[in-house]
């Protein structure tokens, strides 16, 4: 009962936020959390969620209500590397961060 996402544009440190309040919550109250949580990291992580309920329930016949979340975490993806042209033709770099979730479902 697992499902993981990777490459998805918002840095870890934002999504951690949101990984750190529903760490070890029910699956149901954490996407009824989740749905009404205005960030963009928390859509994220809802569909995540979903995922693996729907995994939980159509490969193993488990109902939503007795599944929690037993782990979640995020970790750093690939980072993309741009430029932003300053003065006297130098230039500063930004960094667009992405992040991986993994998240599995136990009993």
């Amino acid at each position: 009962m697992k499902a993981s996402v990777r490459n998805i544009r918002i840095s870890p440190k934002k999504l951690n936020v949101i990984a750190y309040i529903v760490r070890n919550m029910s699956a149901k109250d954490a996407m009824d959390t989740l749905r009404f949580m205005p960030k963009k990291g928390a859509t994220i992580i809802y569909d995540v969620i979903k995922s693996a309920v729907h995994n939980a329930e159509h490969n193993d016949n488990q109902k939503i209500e007795d599944l929690k979340i037993a782990s979640i975490s995020v970790s750093q993806g690939l980072v993309h590397r741009r430029i932003n042209p300053i003065s006297r033709g130098r230039a500063h770099r930004i960094l667009k961060r992405t992040s991986h979730v993994d998240l599995s479902l136990s009993v």
